[in-house]
């Protein structure tokens, strides 16, 4: 796997080996920690040539500067000072990684003019370098013919060390940091998993390893969940021979009477859309189906690891929609936990199958003070807003302001979308309580409205992540096809407004 570079923090020292990256203002101005690692001004000189002004997140470096014993000297732009917040630093850190290339011992100088960065900003920097330095090369065997390694094992981890005015307060900060790039990471690596590795049973047994960190796991079989009724999510994987699986995780943070906050995840390891056939072109990136429960996965893990003060449940259903002669049939009619029949019109529309389950069950448990699934549920949402925002839906208009503002915070943004009963009326049914598809228009919509059926009057939200969850554009903090998207979203919103 990736190699992954280790942080630490120390006050200002001018380097004397290996790779050293500064911050420019816009204009091209140094601060005079930075100055003080160039002597000579080779920088000064460099600018011109590279046409470099210090604009956000541009880069000019010099090999072997004069008057000094260091490798490399690197200036990445920081663009406007006054408009630096903690998503510019993560994005700055995610430049630094980008500029890392084979370099082993780094420094790197956190000074600007005008500016003394705290130690929130500082662990933003490093959250980004570790976000960026992130790719998923597990099933690799072979390195780059150009590499210049004799093997695998001949490479090593870069050690970075950021200078800063304050190292105790920056390591102190990046403690909560690193715990939630280490829940995005772990979501990145779930999705990312090809499904013959990644099966429900799989993925069950890896959300175990949440135990380490104090998280109660409790896995529910076929046996268990078809006791229960869950007719809905069973039909969706009685076409494969994997088995499903439910998981609930609990972190227990926050005061015993507090009731706990509810995140659901849809973990499809794999659709091939059963009996209504996904066409083949493309399918291969169905093993990504499951980037809601692998969210879900990743926040608890952040959680429990910066050691939230907030109750919290998540529940995953974890299922293969695959295709047999015992596969589920259009036309099928089922039975959820609820007791509400499906007619089940479309094989292919199996996500709120499995959620309707999930979350009449972690309602009817938990009692919850809300609940918010997340599901990479349909190609509709990205149809009406592309890949850089998720849809919200939801039936409670506080939930789904402070959702929108901690996506606007983590740069991990939703935009709302409608529910109401004219879309409603398009999934009733002539032969059950309802259908599982309702036409061709608002396809995102409908699904919505379907989960909503099984969410009584909690409050509710439901995210639809099809185009941000897997095969979402590179951004400066990830290069991965699996972004890890809503761990951070998730966490800034528990961090912002249910921590006691």
């Amino acid at each position: 796997m990736t190699l992954r570079p280790s942080i630490s923090f120390a006050k200002f020292a001018v380097p004397k080996k290996g790779s050293v990256f500064v911050f420019a203002a816009d204009g091209g101005g140094l601060g005079e920690a930075a100055k003080a690692c160039d002597p000579a001004g080779a920088l000064a000189r460099a600018f011109p040539v590279a046409d470099f002004s210090g604009k956000f997140a541009g880069s000019a470096e010099v090999l072997a500067p004069e008057g000094t014993s260091v490798d490399r000297l690197v200036a990445i732009g920081a663009g406007k000072v006054s408009a630096l917040d903690d998503n510019a630093w993560l994005k700055l850190g995610g430049a630094v990684a980008a500029s890392l290339r084979k370099a082993t011992e780094v420094a790197v100088i956190l000074d600007l003019p005008e500016l003394q960065a705290d130690g929130r900003q500082a662990a933003s920097l490093a959250a980004g370098i570790l976000l960026r330095s992130y790719a998923f090369d597990k099933y690799k065997t072979r390195k780059d013919k150009d590499d210049g390694q004799s093997d695998a094992k001949a490479a090593k981890p870069a050690k970075v060390t950021i200078h800063c005015a304050d190292p105790t307060a920056a390591k102190k900060a990046f403690a909560g940091e690193e715990a939630v790039v280490d829940g995005v990471l772990l979501a990145r690596d779930l999705v990312n998993e090809p499904a013959n590795a990644l099966g429900p049973v799989d993925f069950a047994e890896r959300v175990k390893a949440l135990e380490a960190l104090g998280v109660e796991v409790e896995i529910l079989a076929e046996k268990e969940m078809k006791k229960l009724g869950m007719g809905s999510l069973l039909g969706v994987a009685q076409g494969s021979p994997r088995g499903a699986r439910l998981v609930v995780m609990r972190w227990s943070g926050g005061r015993a009477k507090d009731a706990p906050l509810a995140f659901i995840g849809k973990g499809v390891t794999f659709d091939t859309g059963g009996n209504s056939m996904k066409p083949a072109s493309g399918m291969e990136d169905m093993k990504g189906d499951m980037g809601g429960a692998a969210a879900v996965t990743g926040l608890v893990h952040a959680l429990a690891a910066r050691k939230a003060k907030a109750n919290v449940v998540g529940v995953i259903g974890l299922v293969e929609n695959a295709v047999d002669g015992h596969a589920q049939r259009p036309g099928d009619i089922v039975t959820s936990m609820s007791g509400q029949t499906i007619e089940v019109l479309n094989t292919d529309a199996e996500g709120r199958l499995v959620l309707a389950d999930a979350l009449w069950y972690t309602n009817d448990r938990f009692k919850p003070k809300f609940m918010i699934n997340l599901a990479t549920l349909t190609g509709a949402i990205m149809v009406a807003l592309g890949q850089h925002y998720a849809g919200l839906f939801s039936n409670n208009d506080e939930l789904a302001g402070r959702l929108f503002s901690a996506g606007q915070s983590s740069q991990e943004r939703l935009w709302r979308m409608p529910l109401g009963p004219e879309y409603d009326k398009l999934i009733d049914s002539k032969n059950a309580d309802m259908k599982n598809i309702g036409g061709r228009y608002g396809g995102a919509i409908i699904a919505a409205q379907f989960l909503q059926r099984f969410v009584k009057d909690t409050p509710w939200a439901h995210l639809d992540i099809a185009g941000t969850a897997m095969g979402a554009p590179s951004s400066e903090i990830n290069q991965s096809w699996g972004s890890g998207f809503g761990v951070r979203l998730l966490d800034r919103l528990v961090r912002d407004h249910y921590e006691g």
